[in-house]
């Protein structure tokens, strides 16, 4: 099965609801502001350290604040062997926004 590089919030938020593991690369002061009950907590700095962790078995999408993080980091994981990952364009303001607007925006 082919994983698209990007999806939009709302498709994410059904993505994420079927199954698919859902990975914030924000920093904790940003986690605290707002974020994706369920979601897994994994900064950016750690991504490298942490890989183990990414499932290869089903999708991984990975969120931000806006996009720009997430996306590179699902091209540096890509990069490394990671079909599975989709970039979740606009991150969790566009989450806010499209999906669940009890979220805070900042």
């Amino acid at each position: 099965m082919a994983f698209p590089l990007e999806v939009n919030a709302s498709d994410a938020a059904r993505l994420f609801q079927d199954g698919a593991v859902l990975i914030d690369v924000r920093e904790p002061n940003e986690l605290a502001v707002s974020h994706v009950a369920g979601s897994t907590q994994m900064p950016i700095r750690e991504i490298p350290t942490r890989m183990s962790e990414i499932p290869t078995d089903r999708q991984v999408l990975i969120l931000c604040h806006h996009g720009g993080r997430s996306a590179r980091v699902t091209q540096f994981l890509r990069s490394a062997g990671w079909e599975n990952v989709t970039n979740v364009a606009g991150g969790i303001d566009a989450w806010a926004l499209q999906v669940d607007p009890r979220l805070a925006r900042y």
